[in-house]
């Protein structure tokens, strides 16, 4: 299925990926897994300048690297774009999705997830 030409909405996205991250075919699966793991690897290197320059803080290897996978497993499931689609059905805002809404969804799905990973850290690393 041909979607509407999407640009990238972030500094680690491609064009390409923006456009067919969301498709089941091997193309689709490859945009979205390259741009989690693109994801991931900014919010790794993000995680050890924190981790380098306030060295007071203890951040243990296992819970970053759960912490991590985390962000890019539900990086690459919120980009799929389907779950946000129907929370916003869930949701009663099929309006607000057709006036440009699901792209605030989408980002606040991942700002969730990256919290969540940060409060994990946090509690066990």
């Amino acid at each position: 299925m041909r979607h509407a030409k999407k640009a990238a909405t972030n500094p680690f996205q491609t064009d390409h990926q923006a456009q067919h991250k969301a498709e089941c075919t091997r193309t689709g699966w490859t945009a979205n897994i390259t741009h989690a793991a693109t994801h991931v690897a900014a919010c790794g290197a993000m995680l050890a300048l924190g981790a380098l320059i306030l060295p007071h803080l203890s951040i243990s290897p296992l819970p970053a690297a759960v912490a991590l996978l985390w962000i890019g497993v539900t990086h690459g499931f919120i980009d799929r774009r389907w779950p946000v689609a129907r929370w916003m059905k869930f949701a009663r805002q099929e309006g607000w999705a057709q006036h440009g809404g699901a792209a605030h969804v989408d980002q606040t799905g991942h700002i969730l997830a990256v919290v969540a990973a940060g409060l994990f850290i946090a509690a066990i690393g």
